[in-house]
């Protein structure tokens, strides 16, 4: 996608539809949307008596741990990187 292009798609998210706008791919979206919809329906079945409002915020509390421990463990996989690239060099 070339830069100032942007993609419009109609979503269905816990059965409320939603216009998306963005410079992501149409997969790329879709992708994501589907993500939140199926953990939104996921917490739903677990606890039938919240609201949407109440799935909705525990969805992303939940898409946002799951985030932040990936983005942790990308950094320590490049921090062992660099020490494995660090004693490759000191051993050449």
């Amino acid at each position: 996608m070339s830069d100032g292009e942007r993609t419009r798609l109609t979503v269905d998210i816990y059965g409320y539809q939603y216009t998306i706008v963005g410079t992501e791919s149409e997969y790329h979206i879709r992708r994501v949307t589907e993500m939140v919809d199926e953990k939104m329906r996921e917490i739903g079945a677990r606890n039938a008596a919240l609201d949407t409002q109440k799935i909705a915020v525990l969805t992303a509390v939940n898409m946002v741990n799951d985030y932040l421990k990936l983005e942790e463990e990308l950094q320590e996989l490049k921090m062992e990187l660099s020490r494995t690239k660090n004693r490759n060099a000191a051993n050449s």
